[in-house]
């Protein structure tokens, strides 16, 4: 069976209205795609590795394209076990509110154990090589504020540029964005409705996944 691994990075449970836009999208997906299955890293209850100097070290020698010596192994177990979850998956699901105009920590964290030279990507005389090719990401947020293209505030957006940037560094090109905005500057009842417009689209999205 394929998989689609969602990292969530919601941190409010019932309350969070990331997850509510997630929900819609998960309930159509297991309705559409009876052959997938969903698993769930929660980037807040994951006991996640340290990025310890070990690790940075480590780092280096693969980046120079040598393997990881025997006194640095036992500091990456629990990184190389995170990277082949990662990429055991087939397609990804990101749900992650805005936290100071970009991603929560803990969310930056997963990403900083996972982007491994040699593993997500490797350097070559044409550039950087993605070693995630061939994957689908969607993307579900909320925001506080409106980050639309038409926003005078759409230059603060440094969530959406980011996440593309980095998966898109590993291969994974193919990213579709949910953004559920604004949810707090103009209003509940503005709220509501594009929390539901939202909703919809996350619907459509995972029908056509």
């Amino acid at each position: 069976m394929k998989k689609l691994l969602h990292i969530c990075a919601a941190m409010r449970g019932e309350k969070s209205r990331t997850l509510i836009v997630a929900s819609a999208f998960l309930e159509k997906f297991n309705e559409t795609h009876p052959d997938w299955t969903v698993e769930t890293l929660d980037v807040f209850a994951e006991p996640l590795p340290e990025i310890t100097r070990d690790v940075t070290d480590g780092k280096y020698l693969l980046m120079a394209d040598g393997e990881i010596s025997d006194i640095l192994k036992p500091s990456w177990l629990e990184i190389k076990q995170h990277i082949n979850r990662f990429l055991s998956a087939d397609a990804y699901l990101i749900s992650t509110p805005m936290w100071n105009f970009s991603i929560p920590y803990r969310l930056k964290h997963y990403i900083d154990v996972i982007a491994q030279p040699q593993y997500l990507f490797r350097y070559t005389a044409q550039g950087v090589d993605g070693l995630a090719k061939g994957r689908k990401m969607v993307v579900i947020t909320s925001r506080g504020g409106d980050y639309t293209p038409e926003s005078p505030i759409c230059a603060l957006d440094y969530q959406e540029p980011y996440l593309r940037t980095i998966f898109g560094f590993v291969g994974v090109t193919d990213i579709t964005f949910i953004n559920a905005q604004p949810m707090d500057a103009r209003g509940r009842e503005i709220m509501k409705e594009q929390l539901d417009a939202a909703q919809n689209r996350a619907r459509e999205i995972a029908i056509k996944f």
